[in-house]
């Protein structure tokens, strides 16, 4: 993949990590437009039409976004670069919503350096499991 190809790709993830709270905040906008000019993609038809935000980014195609980057073929630069680009984007504003912070959490259990996609997998589902069991010691 090039490098401008490998550039809009981030930058289509990082529009929807800005989406995935419902709004873009302002110091988020910024940085989107500041990044745009500065990796020489702004004038590039799709991330204009990105940034003009007329059409709301999903979580659904954001998280589809995220693992078509990531993928099997997956190295621990890509994996640095977009987890230092979303890490930016999403403390750009001083606040961490609850949907960012499942989304960092995701990009975590994709590192490479990490086990297996399925370990990781188990390790979530344990996870999952230990606040289920812990919500239903509560609501007894």
């Amino acid at each position: 993949m090039d490098s401008k190809t490998k550039t809009k790709k981030i930058f289509r993830i990082l529009m929807g990590a800005a989406w995935i709270d419902g709004i873009i905040q302002v110091e988020e906008r910024e940085y989107l437009r500041r990044m745009a000019t500065e990796q020489g993609i702004a004038d590039d038809p799709e991330i204009q039409s990105l940034l003009s935000e007329i059409k709301q980014v999903s979580a659904e195609e954001c998280y589809r976004w995220l693992e078509e980057y990531l993928g099997n073929d997956r190295t621990e630069a890509d994996y640095q670069e977009l987890l230092e680009s979303l890490s930016a984007l999403i403390y750009s504003d001083g606040e961490v919503d609850t949907q960012e912070a499942k989304l960092l959490a995701k990009v975590q259990l994709l590192d490479p350096t990490q086990d297996t996609p399925t370990s990781a997998f188990d390790k979530m589902l344990r996870t999952i499991q230990k606040l289920y069991r812990k919500g239903l010691e509560n609501v007894k």
